[in-house]
């Protein structure tokens, strides 16, 4: 007898229905939390460079800049060790409870590092506590974004799931530019003495509201529909070992995985050369080798004007994956980058003009993927190894492919003196998404793997009439609120 779950029979089976305003709720709670946990993840990498490496690197000498860098990514080394930790809990335990303690997680790790004293206090304990923060920053990370992935998922009506999938890149995106925002704001309105001293923690602090209002959302939620089927029918399942889960994942799913580690890394690629080596390459590189590039100010305005444009599209282009489903929007991101993706970088050496331009092309591609690949990915995996598979998949793929671009695209530049390899990653990118988009199955308008089709409220048609002329009622997911 197989694991592999049976997809209910589209027709014959009735679509439960959920009422409209927990699933906006639900959908609400996801986001928020998932806003206050890149709020805190992305605080460090804003003040790293300007203040903290004097707080806590001062004797580094030319290795300061190199040591605050390298505390920001050790997150990243423990984020596939999250991942596996909190996806086997949200597979076994429910995913609101496992999101409700990788937000207090997060929260706590973020306030914590605001209150490390100084190296100037504590001598080289200081660096050793704002690395453990960190690291538990990563950790925390590794279950957040892809928990609060499968809980919208799971919860989003079937028609609308490319939407509120969007929504919870919007709130990402948010998150980011809210940490830009406060870390910019202090730097700009304090003195440096006072910055140094305990101007430079008040971001950090901010942390702990946002938590526990993103937490209160999550805890009073029920858990997703798609959860509760999956225990109603098969309670054993909440036993159910690592090893277990690997294997129905290797027997079954070996396509989808794989399927969802290429939209995965060509997602993710975009989204770092965009936002972590286009800054560096802008204000940096190119000035280097003479090639143009842009002042600080300039470049900061560039980045914040690209996500703001993507912040406005996003929606509008989850919405379209809807209507003509995911593999068309897919396609056009992917293309975008196989075909553009040098032209892109050849503009950002054209002044001004060419800049936004070539930041435009990159920008369009990378609002495709984030719209559409929050609702793709869920949909590749059965409810019971859901939360876990995509954790792993998601955080070693992005972790091994795209946390290292920047790193490597710059070491070649270096090494070679080609400017152009910034676009080489992007095609190479785009050629991944092309071939993971052709074994893609379309799941737009479907029930999730093994899920009863779900609607909302708000979707009701007229109720279809008895032969005797009596309504006939759709099931209803009974929700209750708890306080």
């Amino acid at each position: 007898m197989t694991d592999k779950p049976r997809r209910p029979r589209r027709g014959l089976t009735p679509p439960v229905v959920q009422e409209e305003r927990i699933v906006r709720r639900a959908v609400g709670a996801a986001a928020l939390g998932n806003f206050a946990a890149w709020y805190d993840f992305g605080l460090y990498s804003y003040l790293a460079v300007a203040v903290l490496n004097g707080v806590f690197f001062p004797d580094a000498g030319r290795w300061t800049t190199a040591l605050a860098l390298g505390a920001f990514a050790s997150a990243f080394l423990v984020r596939p060790l999250g991942g596996f930790v909190f996806g086997w809990l949200g597979d076994r335990f429910g995913r609101t409870r496992v999101l409700s303690a990788s937000m207090l997680l997060m929260a706590a790790a973020t306030v914590l590092l605001g209150l490390v004293p100084g190296h100037g206090t504590i001598g080289v304990a200081a660096p050793v506590l704002v690395l453990l923060m960190r690291m538990l920053q990563g950790f925390a990370a590794g279950g957040e974004y892809t928990g609060a992935l499968t809980l919208i998922a799971e919860y989003a009506p079937d028609r609308r799931r490319g939407f509120f999938g969007s929504r919870l890149e919007l709130s990402t995106l948010a998150g980011y530019a809210l940490g830009a925002a406060a870390s910019g704001a202090v730097i700009a309105l304090l003195p440096a003495e006072d910055l140094a001293a305990w101007g430079w923690r008040l971001p950090f602090l901010l942390a702990l509201p946002l938590g526990l209002t993103g937490l209160y959302l999550r805890m009073s939620l029920e858990d997703t529909p798609a959860f509760r089927q999956l225990m109603e029918r098969s309670p054993a399942l909440a036993t159910m070992s690592v090893r277990r889960a690997v294997q129905i994942i290797a027997a079954h799913y070996r396509s989808a995985a794989l399927v969802a580690a290429g939209v995965t890394i060509a997602w993710n690629v975009t989204n770092y050369v965009l936002t972590n080596h286009v800054p560096a390459y802008l204000s940096g590189t190119l000035p280097r080798h003479g090639a143009g590039g842009a002042d600080g100010t300039t470049v900061t305005a560039l980045q914040v004007g690209t996500m703001l444009l993507m912040m406005c599209a996003i929606g509008s282009v989850g919405r379209l994956s809807d209507r003509i489903g995911r593999r068309p929007v897919l396609i056009l991101a992917s293309s975008t980058l196989v075909l553009l993706g040098l032209p892109a970088v050849w503009l950002l050496r054209e002044g001004l003009m060419g800049q936004i331009a070539g930041l435009a092309i990159m920008g369009t591609a990378l609002v495709c993927f984030a719209a559409v690949s929050p609702s793709t990915l869920p949909a590749l995996l059965p409810t019971m190894v859901r939360y876990s598979g995509l954790a792993v998949i998601f955080n070693v793929s992005v972790s091994v492919f795209a946390g290292t671009a920047p790193t490597v695209i710059e070491a070649a530049t270096v090494a070679t003196g080609d400017l152009d390899w910034p676009g080489y990653y992007l095609i190479a990118a785009g050629v991944i998404g092309l071939v993971s988009t052709c074994f893609l199955k379309e799941h737009a308008g479907r029930p999730l793997e093994g899920a009863a089709p779900l609607t909302s409220s708000s979707e009701l048609a007229p109720p279809p009439l008895s032969p005797d002329g009596v309504p006939l009622e759709y099931p209803r997911e009974e929700n209750r609120e708890e306080n």
